[in-house]
C-alpha cells in the first residue's frame, strides 16, 4: 500500500541519516584528536555545527577542483571549527599602509618596461635563505614574521649565516614607529624600528610569546641582525616583484587573505576572484616563483605553522592581475 511505501522511504532515510550522523560524528572526533581540540560542553555543539558547514564547503570545492573549476584544493585544517568572521578576527590584521602615510623606505625598486628577464623558477629555501616555518598563533603579528623573514634572508645573503630573528622584539618594542603588536602593523615600520634601534634580537634570546608583553626586553648584546634602510617595490607591479624576488631574495608582501578559501587552503595554485588588491590584511613572505600545471605562481611562506597549507606554504597565483594584492605593498630591507 501507499502508506507502507511512505513508511519504508522514511525509514530508509532515517537509517541513512543515522549512518551519516555516525560517520560525521566519527570524523569530528578524529579531527578534534588530530588538532588537539577540547571544548566546554556548551561550546561543543556550536563548533561542530561550524565544522560541518566548513566540511560541506571543502567537499563542494574539491569536487569542483576535480572538474577543473579551481586550480587549488582546500581542507578541514586547524581552522575548520571557526566561522570566517571569527577566523578573520583572530588571524588577520590591518596591514594596509594609509595612502597619505610616507613610507620609511626611501627607494623604489622598478623595472624598465614589463619584459623582465628572470629565471623560470626561483626557490630561496634551496639556497639557505629561509628559516623553518613559524607560528604566530592567536596574535595578529603576521607583519612581524614577514619583517623578520625578509631580514633573515638579506642577513644570510650578506654573512652566509641564517639567524632566526625575534618577532616578539618587534611586537613589544615598535609601538613608537606606529605598530600595534598583536593588533597589527606594517613591515616597513618594522624595518624602521630595527633601523632606529640599531638591531633586532635573535629568536633564541627573545622568544615568541604570542601576546603583547608589558615591556620591551631588547638587549643590544643579543642583536642578531641590523639594516641600513629598505626598498619599496613599485606598487602593483608583478614584473618588478618578480625581478626583486629573482635578484634580491625573499621579499615582504602584504595580501588580502580574509577569504574562506585562504582559511582552508591545502594545495595547488590559489586564485580568489573576490580578493581585493588594495584592502590587505596579512603580511607574508614571497620566497620564490614558478609554474604548476601551466599556472604561474608565487611561492609564499606563511606564519601559521607547518600544518597549514603545503607544510606552511602557499602557491599564490601570479600574472593574474595582481590577485590578492601581492604586488601592492612589497618591500625588503637593505643590509
Amino acid at each position: 500500500s501507499q502508506e507502507k511505501m511512505k513508511f519504508l522511504v522514511i525509514f530508509a532515510l532515517f537509517i541513512a541519516f543515522s549512518n551519516a550522523s555516525v560517520v560525521f560524528q566519527n570524523e569530528w572526533e578524529e579531527w578534534k584528536t588530530l588538532y588537539g581540540k577540547v571544548y566546554r560542553a556548551e561550546e561543543e555543539l556550536k563548533r561542530q555545527y561550524i565544522w560541518l558547514e566548513n566540511l560541506k564547503y571543502v567537499t563542494q570545492h574539491n569536487l569542483e577542483a576535480d572538474e577543473g573549476k579551481h586550480t587549488y584544493k582546500v581542507d578541514t585544517n586547524q581552522f575548520a571549527d571557526l566561522s570566517n568572521d571569527e577566523w578573520r578576527e583572530l588571524m588577520t590584521s590591518q596591514v594596509t599602509r594609509p595612502t597619505n602615510q610616507m613610507s620609511f623606505c626611501n627607494m623604489t625598486f622598478m623595472t624598465v618596461g614589463d619584459h623582465v628577464i628572470a629565471p623560470k623558477n626561483v626557490d630561496w629555501r634551496k639556497e639557505g635563505y629561509v628559516t623553518p616555518v613559524k607560528d604566530q598563533k592567536q596574535c595578529g603579528s603576521c607583519w612581524a614574521f614577514s619583517t623578520t623573514g625578509s631580514l633573515e634572508g638579506q642577513h644570510f645573503k650578506k654573512t652566509g649565516k641564517l639567524v632566526s630573528l625575534s618577532e616578539q622584539n618587534l611586537v613589544d618594542c615598535s609601538m613608537k614607529e606606529g605598530n600595534h603588536g598583536c593588533q597589527g602593523g606594517l613591515m616597513d615600520l618594522g624595518f624602521e624600528y630595527i633601523f632606529d634601534n640599531g638591531g633586532i634580537d635573535t629568536e633564541s634570546s627573545y622568544p615568541y610569546m604570542a601576546k603583547n608583553e608589558p615591556q620591551c626586553m631588547y638587549k643590544r648584546s643579543n642583536s642578531g641582525a641590523t639594516l641600513t634602510g629598505c626598498v619599496d617595490i613599485k606598487r602593483g607591479s608583478e614584473s618588478a616583484l618578480m625581478k626583486a624576488v629573482a635578484d634580491v631574495g625573499p621579499i615582504s608582501v602584504a595580501i588580502d587573505a580574509g577569504h574562506k578559501s585562504f582559511q582552508m587552503y591545502k594545495s595547488g595554485v590559489y586564485y580568489e576572484p573576490s580578493c581585493s588588491s588594495v584592502k590587505l590584511d596579512h603580511g607574508v613572505l614571497a620566497v620564490g616563483f614558478g609554474a604548476d600545471n601551466g599556472e604561474d605562481f608565487w611561492l609564499v611562506k606563511n606564519s601559521w605553522g607547518p600544518i597549514w597549507g603545503m607544510e606552511g606554504y602557499i602557491m599564490m597565483s601570479r600574472n593574474r592581475d595582481n590577485n590578492c594584492g601581492i604586488a601592492t605593498q612589497a618591500s625588503y630591507p637593505l643590509v
